[in-house]
């Protein structure tokens, strides 16, 4: 099922995201429908916030190799800092560039239970960075220059405002 993604301005994007207890159906579920949604958007990494859920899970494929992740760390971030433009399903239409260091070693559990570590460059480290930033209520767009927010900041206070009357709505 394709999920709603959240956009800037809703209060679940900036909430801590807490750790999976246990992997059932229901998880395995949530992970199908995340990546429908996300290939449907079309993105190549969705974390569980984005779609109004508190929960450590993203996914991600950057290439071609599909990625369920589920209560991941960060073990080490390395190699050189690589400015790069990213852009993000939650805040349409706004790319920018971002510093992250190039490389990544992570750890993770799979749908299995199955502990993994990996380490990661290019794209694939930008985007484990940029997903589990999400579970602990970073965007991007935090992390730009003061000049560049300045000059996006009335499309992010569109975003917000846009996001605040569907919460009200559905209230």
């Amino acid at each position: 099922m394709i999920l709603e993604i959240k956009k800037y301005g809703d209060p679940v994007l900036r909430k801590k995201s807490i750790e999976v207890e246990k992997i059932d159906e229901n998880l395995k579920q949530l992970l199908k429908d995340m990546i429908e949604t996300m290939y449907d958007a079309p993105g190549v990494g969705l974390a569980a916030p984005q779609i109004g859920i508190n929960k450590k899970v993203v996914i991600i494929d950057t290439d071609g190799k599909l990625r369920k992740i589920i209560n991941p760390v960060i073990l080490e971030r390395f190699g050189e800092e690589e400015i790069a433009e990213e852009g993000c399903l939650s805040i349409p239409n706004i790319y920018e560039k971002v510093k992250r260091p190039s490389k990544v070693k992570v750890k993770y559990l799979n749908e299995d239970g199955l502990e993994v570590t990996e380490e990661a460059d290019g794209l694939l480290a930008r985007a484990f960075q940029h997903e589990i930033d999400h579970l602990d209520g970073v965007l991007f767009v935090d992390k730009v220059s003061n000049i560049r927010k300045r000059l996006i900041s009335n499309k992010l206070a569109k975003l917000k405002r846009e996001a605040l009357k569907a919460l009200a709505k559905e209230k």
